[in-house]
C-alpha cells in the first residue's frame, strides 16, 4: 500500500520520464520502423563542403549524416545566426537529416582548467546543435590518466557528462559518449562510467572497437550496456576487416534497434559515392532490410 500523495508524485515522475523520451525521440528523427543508415564525415567527407555532403547522400541514398568537427563543410560555432539558420533551411530542403556534431570534447584531464575548458566548448556547440536543426552532440572519454586512481577519473567524466547532460536536455539534444580512448574503450570502463551518469539525454555510441569482443566476448558486453544506447551507431567499412558486424546487427535486430548505424569509413576508395552505395547494400542485406 502507498499513500496517495506517493501515488501522485510517482505517476508524474513516470508521465515526465515518457515525454522526455519522446521528445528526444522526435528530434533525433529515429525510424520508428527499423534503423536507418548514414554517414560520419570522417576520411570520405572530409574534403566536401556543406552543399557535396548533401548532394551526395542522397545520390547515395543516405538518410542522415553526423558532422565531424574541423572539416571542410564549416559548421562550427563561429557562423552567424542567419547562417546557422541557413545550414538547418539546406538540411530541410533536402532528404538528408543533420543527425548531430562529431566533436571531439572529452573530460579525463587531471587539469580542472581544461576539463572547464571542454565542458564550455561543448555547451556553445549543443547550442549549435540546436541552430542547425541537429539533435545531438558526439563526445568522447579519451584516456584514464596513469597517474590518476581510474576511480576518480571515471566519476570526474561522469559528473562532466552529468553537467553537459543536463544542459543538452535543456535545449532539446542528446550527449552520445563514443566508446572510445586509450583504456575508455574497454566496455567495463564505458560500463563504470555510466553507472554514475544520471541525466536522461547521456546515451552511449557504439563505436565498433576490437575492445568489444575481450571476454566474455561481444554479446556479454553488448548486453552489459545496451539500456544507455542512443540513437547512434559508428562502424567502419562492413565488408572489410574481421570485425563480426552479422553478429552485432543480430544483437541489435534482436533489441528492436531503431537507431542510427553511421559509417566512418577509413578508407580511400577512388569513387566514394560507389564505395557509399556499396556499404549501404551490405548494411541492408545485414539486417534483412530493403527499400
Amino acid at each position: 500500500m502507498i499513500s496517495r500523495r506517493k501515488f501522485i508524485r510517482n505517476s508524474m515522475a513516470l508521465g515526465a520520464g515518457l515525454a522526455l523520451s519522446r521528445q528526444f525521440t522526435a528530434c533525433s528523427g529515429i525510424s520508428t520502423e527499423k534503423m536507418q543508415f548514414g554517414l560520419v564525415t570522417y576520411l570520405w567527407a572530409q574534403n566536401w563542403d556543406l552543399a557535396s555532403i548533401i548532394k551526395n547522400c542522397e545520390a547515395a541514398g543516405y538518410g542522415g549524416v553526423e558532422l565531424r568537427t574541423q572539416h571542410a563543410h564549416g559548421v562550427e560555432t563561429s557562423l552567424s545566426a542567419s547562417q546557422r539558420a541557413d545550414v538547418k533551411k539546406r538540411f530541410a530542403d533536402s532528404s538528408v537529416k543533420c543527425i548531430g556534431y562529431g566533436s571531439n570534447f572529452e573530460y579525463h584531464s587531471p587539469d580542472p582548467a581544461k576539463v572547464r575548458e571542454n565542458i564550455e566548448q561543448t555547451k556553445e556547440y549543443i547550442k549549435l546543435c540546436s541552430d542547425i536543426g541537429a539533435s545531438g552532440i558526439k563526445v568522447k572519454p579519451n584516456d584514464l590518466p596513469a597517474d590518476v586512481p581510474a576511480e576518480k577519473t571515471i566519476a570526474q567524466i561522469a559528473a562532466s557528462l552529468n553537467e553537459t547532460g543536463k544542459f543538452a536536455g535543456d535545449h532539446g539534444q542528446l550527449l552520445r559518449v563514443e566508446v572510445h580512448g586509450n583504456k575508455t574503450q574497454e566496455i567495463p570502463v564505458m560500463k563504470a562510467i555510466f553507472e554514475q551518469v544520471t541525466e536522461p539525454a547521456v546515451k552511449m555510441c557504439w563505436n565498433c572497437n576490437d575492445q568489444d569482443l575481450l571476454p566474455p566476448g561481444l554479446e556479454a558486453n553488448f548486453n552489459s550496456v545496451k539500456k544507455w544506447f542512443g540513437d547512434t551507431v559508428h562502424v567502419r567499412e562492413l565488408n572489410e576487416g574481421a570485425y563480426p558486424y552479422q553478429q552485432l546487427f543480430d544483437l541489435f535486430n534482436a533489441i528492436d534497434y531503431r537507431g542510427w548505424i553511421l559509417l566512418e569509413g577509413r578508407t580511400e576508395p577512388s569513387d566514394p559515392i560507389a564505395a557509399m552505395k556499396e556499404q549501404l547494400e551490405v548494411f541492408k542485406k545485414m539486417t534483412g532490410y530493403s527499400d
